[in-house]
């Protein structure tokens, strides 16, 4: 019961890693034209980064879950 635990606590903690490692290579991508004023740029698409970052993280967990499935990284 406990190993299940673990191996749970993982599993999420690793998509939960991947996703933000994922988002925070993309926030800087593509920011577009600056406000002037404020510096901050008019159109950041965080949606669109974060449900790319959500794409890529579920691709990278996949993989790792796969490794650990066929016994190449043991728990």
């Amino acid at each position: 019961m406990i190993l299940l635990a673990v191996h749970g606590a993982v599993l999420l903690s690793a998509f939960a890693g991947f996703f933000f490692l994922s988002l925070f290579c993309l926030i800087p991508v593509g920011l577009g034209p600056v406000d002037p004023d404020t510096g901050a740029p008019l159109s950041p698409m965080l949606g669109r980064k974060v449900l790319i970052a959500l794409g890529i993280a579920v691709v990278l967990w996949i993989a790792f879950y796969l490794l650990i499935l066929f016994k190449v990284v043991d728990l």
